[in-house]
């Protein structure tokens, strides 16, 4: 095949009346407009799937008689004016964000994420995590923050999946069009294309930017799969998450370091930068080694700055979910940081190490991450509590419940997951507001006025239609397979569209126990084939390519599904995709969802149901901890944990029939003859009222904004004033701290009495020997609460003790006092922290001194009396 000297782009010419087109094609705002969506429908319906809904591509497609009949169609050019002008409102209206702060000229936050799912046209993600962060730009426009988003463009992406005759997983990669996706080159003021260099251990490499326009938010898409690159550093973003570890570091330093320089090179100046999962880590790095080159800050300087502009979530609730590499491997691609900063080898590894002098230990992206930034999050309530215990090491006598990782709950773009017709029917008895302020309680409130019949014929439309697409994507997996005539001839029939539908889609890890409905088949057959109270299942997901285990429960259920008796009651469709996704959200009555508790860091594909008015069945973990109520869906146990993984499963698959058997099914056909199911739609309405307002990323990206963007604005803006003297000054003090910490120690404490009524302020005095480091520069605290059966203080309150005196020989006496607010037997300690009012996070250098036992009280109104010691 003979090799390509040179390029050309041939572009879709348009009629000047079309023009619009060009501009609606190439803003990803279509992607949660149903209008502009029909409007390119409308144009042509059949190359609009054959597309695979690509407008860009479509108009580089489509006839000019084609073109030529819609100019001269006036409903056609009056709804094309009319979205373009939806659109222009969009782009320049201002939003939450200007209206509650200040309007920025330029974008001060970077959003960095390994993957992004926008649409399904655009396929450079592979599952919750990437349609998370995809969601989190489309609110972040829709609220209008100062934000840009940087990614990497896959020449493959994700695998395609489709199963052989077995049911056996197989998968295969087909090349990304870059010129037919509605993306564009970023191009430098004398129209070249922009180029960065990403140093690399043999010589830079070559990266290309690309656009993608989501609403006002620019996401940015690096691409090492140019000419100017050697054919080992094109397929760097081939795939993703393809080729080994050495391809898994190269990818994160074209993210990290790439991102940052792409971002320089647009002459975007951020001040917050925020991690979407640990693969970016390197950012951090970036940005230090840009502080050095630009204003002089050391290693130390430069890290205060970045951690104090820098925000990391983290969606692994388990340790081997996290990318490590071998020091060697780390040492090879970061080199070039250590010889910018003469900092040593293990002082630069120990960033990514949990006991940083081992040597052997690998280097750890999430650590990295933790050391590099000053807020961390998990993505609910119980991932904070999980990952707080994961990685209680750092700090180690932080008590668990103060470790520095907090939590903001996941959510979804409420417009994209929203069928068109529920959106409809939300328009007429909520309002316009429920485009614009998604999150507001008072707006759902009003699904109570929606009347039953109405909520109910819209439930059945869509199933009906999920039904309807269910059929059609099983004959072509059939005949893609070489199926009979038989076989095709009894897939037309699979699936009622009136019967009870039950969905399961995502990731197929073995830990989300996707069979777990199989553990006892003679009681799941009962369930499916009731004739009076019938009950279907529609699986979808993908396994990773690696995942042996993975595939085999997908082979499991599809052998299941082809026995004659369940045949047409249980489904797995191909190729789980958004668009998958859409019809299964929109279609079923419920979403079946059974990790095995806490391995599900948040979750959300149980939440796109939730406008759509489907119900949720879920083993409490992950958000379903804050969503479940007994009028909001059903509980799978009741949020235990077990140390047998095998009983766990035996227990939660009998609790899951029950529920099933007893409750659901039975609610679901509690009829009155023809009429709707009053007590299911009821809980259908409390859902949304309940939910609807709460996981939905518009939420999600206000409470980001709230808790961390603008204290990490701030803090940036504190630490850069006055050419960083701030900065210089805070690691000064760091250093300072550090090296004269081992000096000091709490000497004596002192409690006013072992005994106290409830209302009474019980004085604590101590003692502290600081030795060379100043009062001012401590905090000195009583720690206090109840005791659990090992003598441990549960639930600590802190109280903030006063210098009250200078002793002799350097030892300071410190005051304070514990309300006793309750009776019952209490323990207290003392401490000792570094404090600084400049130090982003209050554990920042990993320290803490603790008194070595403290005194229990007894705070009981009868007067019992107790002089027993525990360790605190």
């Amino acid at each position: 095949m003979p090799k390509c000297h040179d390029t050309f782009r041939i572009k879709a010419t348009l009629p000047n009346e079309l023009a619009m087109l060009n501009d609606l094609a190439y803003n990803l705002h279509w992607s949660w407009n149903f209008e502009t969506i029909d409007l390119f429908r409308r144009l042509d319906r059949d190359l609009w799937e054959e597309t695979h809904h690509n407008p860009a591509k479509m108009l580089g497609q489509i006839k000019q008689d084609k073109l030529a009949q819609s100019v001269s169609d006036e409903g056609f050019m009056a709804q094309m004016e009319r979205v373009h002008s939806n659109l222009q409102s969009h782009l320049t209206r201002q939003g939450w964000f200007a209206d509650k702060y200040e309007k920025f000229d330029s974008p001060q936050m970077a959003y960095f994420s390994m993957e992004f799912g926008l649409t399904e046209c655009l396929p450079i993600y592979s599952g919750g995590l990437g349609i998370l962060a995809g969601d989190h730009l489309k609110s972040a426009s829709e609220l209008g923050l100062p934000l840009v988003g940087v990614g990497l463009l896959y020449q493959q992406g994700y695998f395609q999946q489709y199963l052989n005759a077995d049911g056996w997983q197989q998968e295969i990669y087909p090349d990304n069009d870059f010129y037919n996706l509605p993306i564009q080159p970023e191009t430098n003021e004398d129209g070249t294309e922009v180029l960065v260099e990403v140093p690399f251990p043999d010589g830079a490499v070559f990266v290309k930017v690309w656009r993608a326009q989501v609403g006002r938010i620019p996401l940015y898409l690096l691409d090492t799969n140019i000419r100017q690159n050697n054919p080992e550093r094109r397929r760097i973003t081939y795939q993703l998450y393809g080729g080994d570890k050495e391809t898994r570091i190269q990818q994160e330093l074209i993210l990290g370091v790439g991102g940052m320089l792409t971002l320089r090179k647009l002459g975007l100046h951020v001040s917050v930068c925020h991690m979407n999962e640990g693969h970016a880590a390197f950012m951090a790095l970036e940005r230090i080694r840009h502080r050095k080159d630009k204003d002089g800050l050391n290693f130390n300087e430069g890290l205060e700055v970045v951690k104090g502009g820098t925000i990391f979530t983290t969606h692994t609730p388990v340790p081997a979910g996290i990318d490590e590499f071998e020091p060697e491997l780390a040492e090879k691609y970061i080199g070039y940081f250590l010889d910018e900063f003469g900092i040593s080898r293990e002082d630069f590894l120990g960033l990514g190490r949990k006991n940083p002098n081992d040597k052997k230990e690998p280097f750890n992206m999430a650590l990295l991450a933790l050391r590099t930034t000053a807020y961390a999050n998990g993505v609910s309530r119980l991932h904070g509590e999980v990952s707080r215990k994961m990685w209680q090491s750092i700090w180690k006598n932080v008590p668990t419940d103060e470790i520095p990782i907090g939590h903001v709950t996941n959510g979804i773009h409420a417009r994209s997951w929203t069928s068109s017709e529920m959106s409809e029917l939300f328009l007429r008895y909520l309002g316009p507001n429920w485009l614009k302020k998604p999150a507001d309680q008072s707006i759902w409130k009003r699904i109570e006025r929606i009347p039953e019949v109405e909520l109910w014929r819209i439930h059945e439309r869509r199933r009906e239609r999920l039904v309807a697409f269910a059929r059609k994507r099983l004959i072509e997996q059939l005949q893609r397979r070489g199926a009979n005539s038989s076989e095709l001839e009894k897939a037309h029939e699979i699936l009622n569209p009136e019967a009870l539908t039950i969905g399961f889609a995502r990731r197929f890890a073995t830990y989300k126990r996707a069979t777990l409905l199989l553990k006892d088949l003679d009681r799941l057959k009962k369930l499916l084939t009731n004739k009076e109270r019938p009950v279907q299942i529609i699986f979808a997901g993908k396994a990773h390519p690696q995942d042996d285990e993975g595939k085999r429960l997908i082979k499991k259920l599809v052998h299941f599904a082809r026995q004659d008796d369940v045949r047409g009651h249980i489904v797995f469709l191909e190729n789980y995709d958004i668009n998958v996704a859409r019809y299964l959200v929109e279609g079923v009555d419920v979403w079946m969802n059974t990790p095995r508790r806490p391995m599900e860091a948040s979750g959300t594909s149980g939440m796109k149901v939730i406008p759509n008015g489907g119900l949720n069945l879920s083993v409490i973990d992950g958000w379903w901890v804050e969503g479940y109520d007994t009028d909001t869906g059903w509980a799978i146990g009741a949020g235990e944990d077990y140390a047998d993984p095998d009983y766990q499963d035996e227990v939660e698959s009998k609790n899951l029939y029950d529920v099933l058997e007893n409750e659901l099914v039975p609610l679901f056909y509690d009829r009155n003859g023809d009429k709707p199911p009053r007590n299911w739609i009821a809980m259908m309405k409390s859902s949304m009222m309940k939910l609807g307002p709460v996981f939905n990323t518009n939420r999600m990206v206000q409470e980001y904004t709230e808790k961390y963007y603008i204290q990490a604005f701030d803090s940036w803006k504190n630490l850069s004033a006055d050419q960083f003297a701030r900065a210089r000054q805070i690691a000064a003090w760091k250093q300072y701290i550090q090296a004269n910490w081992k000096n000091v120690r709490i000497v004596n404490t002192f409690i006013e009495k072992r005994e106290a009524e409830v209302g009474y302020a019980l004085k604590i005095n101590a003692e502290v020997s600081l030795g060379l480091i100043k009062s001012e520069d401590v905090s000195v605290q009583v720690y206090s609460g109840p005791l659990d059966i090992d003598r441990n203080i549960v639930n600590g309150m802190i109280d903030e003790m006063k210098n009250i005196e200078i002793m002799p020989e350097g030892i300071v006496k410190y005051e304070g006092y514990i309300a006793c607010d309750e009776s019952g037997q209490f323990g207290y300690s003392v401490r000792v922290v570094p404090k600084h009012i400049d130090m982003a996070g209050r554990f920042d250098l990993e320290m803490m001194r603790w008194i070595n036992d403290s005194f229990e009280l007894d705070f009981n109104s009868e007067n019992s009396y107790r002089e027993d010691v525990a360790v605190g």
